[in-house]
Formats: structure tokens, sequence, C-alpha cells
């Protein structure tokens, strides 16, 4: 198929190279941002626009993969009858392309995604067409790029799915992180912990995360928790953490 991709962040760069690596040809690169569209369109051997009234009309596929908040502002005059256009946001609704397209809809990946990264993830990516066109196209597109069968998501799905994606990886990073600053206080090298987080994430293809929960909170152990209350006094905001996970595995039982 030839495509274009509108952004130049994460999720643009990410699925560009997985397109390219499909034997997709993209035909342009459109970001507000000119020198990392400039910088993708190196890379892909394509061209560049820092303006969307420059956009190719010529593809089969338009990709609109920016923030949540771009999505309306760069499809609020943009007209593309008779091509297939969708967006790659969990959050918005198919129908804001509804004045783009009348074969519109969502492809959305479910993975997190950095453009500096080396290896290309696997990613499920669940489609959403508001006809048989563009359901048609965005499945093919989907099956091109990833080792999963593509799924449908309605925008109520995608924003449930979004939630727990929300939990099981920016709040579980974000848990990554406070542990590897109280690591770096207390003179701990990090990359000790490294075994036992593949052993938790490993577990879990097994067990339910319920079955699989260990450690003081679930054995009611309050004199360890007491002690680890005691030294994470120096480090207050990942004490405040500690006991709210506490109570919540506590209450969850």
């Amino acid at each position: 198929m030839n495509i274009v991709i509108v952004g130049s962040g994460n999720t643009a760069a990410i699925l560009g190279r997985k397109f390219k690596r499909a034997g997709h040809e993209i035909l342009q690169v459109v970001s507000r941002n000119a020198s990392a569209a400039s910088q993708l369109a190196y890379e892909w051997d394509t061209e560049s626009a820092n303006y969307i009234s420059l956009l190719n009309k010529n593809a089969d596929v338009y990709i609109i993969a920016v923030s949540d908040t771009a999505v309306k502002e760069i499809t609020a005059d943009l007209r593309l009858p008779g091509k297939v256009v969708a967006h790659t946001a969990a959050a918005v609704p198919a129908d804001v392309l509804r004045t783009v397209t009348d074969h519109y809809g969502v492809f959305y990946p479910l993975q997190t995604l950095r453009k500096e990264m080396n290896r290309l993830p696997d990613i499920p990516v669940y489609v959403d067409g508001h006809d048989k066109i563009a359901k048609q196209v965005l499945e093919q597109l989907a099956l091109s790029v990833s080792y999963y069968p593509p799924a449908d998501a309605s925008d109520e799905q995608r924003l449930k799915l979004h939630v727990a994606a929300v939990v099981v990886n920016n709040f579980v990073n974000h848990l990554f992180s406070l542990a590897e600053e109280y690591c770096k206080r207390e003179g701990i090298a990090f990359a000790q912990l490294l075994p036992l987080i593949d052993e938790t994430v490993s577990r879990i293809k097994e067990v339910s995360p319920k079955q699989a929960q260990t450690g003081p909170a679930i054995r009611h152990d309050d004199g360890t928790i007491a002690k680890h209350l005691e030294i994470l006094a120096a480090h207050p905001e990942l004490q405040r953490v500690y006991e709210a996970l506490t109570a919540s595995i506590q209450r969850s039982e």
C-alpha cells in the first residue's frame, strides 16, 4: 500500500518502520515538527512536509499518528474523499474523522513505543472501520505488520483497554523509576532487581496476577512493613506509594 503518515513522534516512527519492513511505500511524512519529519523522511527515502495543506493526495491510506489533543485540530479542515483515513489514538472517537472521508477508522497499536528503539516490538493492533472498505484495508495493513491477528475495538472498548494499559505500563514504569531513585540514594544497583522483574512478568503469563501475589502485604507481615516504612521515611514519595499499595493489596484479598 501507499501510505502517508501524519505525525513524527514515537507512534509514527515505529509504525512507519513496520510499514517499510512489510514492503509498503511511505509517500510522505507530515508534521509540524519539520526537523523530526525530515529525519524520518530521510530514513525512509521519502518526502516530508510541515503543513497539512501540502499533504500528498495520492496515497491509499492516511495514518494520523499524533497526540489525542492534536487529532481534532489536524482533521478539522482535512478532506480526503474516497481515501482510507485512520487515527491511532485510544481515547479519541473514530467519528472525529467523519468529515474527512467516508472510509475512516482507527488503527490503535496497543504497545509502548519509543522511536529510539533498536528492536521493533510485536504490536497488537486494534481496528475500527466505519465501513467495509475502511475495515478491510486497515485489517490488511494490521496483518502485514503484526504477529497478532487484528482485533475489533469500538470507541468504548479502546478507552477501557487504554485505562488498563496505563496501569500495567505507565504506572508500573513509574514504580520502576521510584525504585531506581531509591536504589541510587541508598547505594544499591538497580540492575540487581532485573532478574526479579523478569520473573515477575514471566510468572503472570502462567497464572493470574492475583494468584502470583507475594510479599509482606499479602502475608500481613506487620513487623516487616513497619521496618520498611521506617527506612522509607527518608523517601516520602515512595513511602506514600508503599502505604497505598500495601493497603490496596490487603483490601483485594
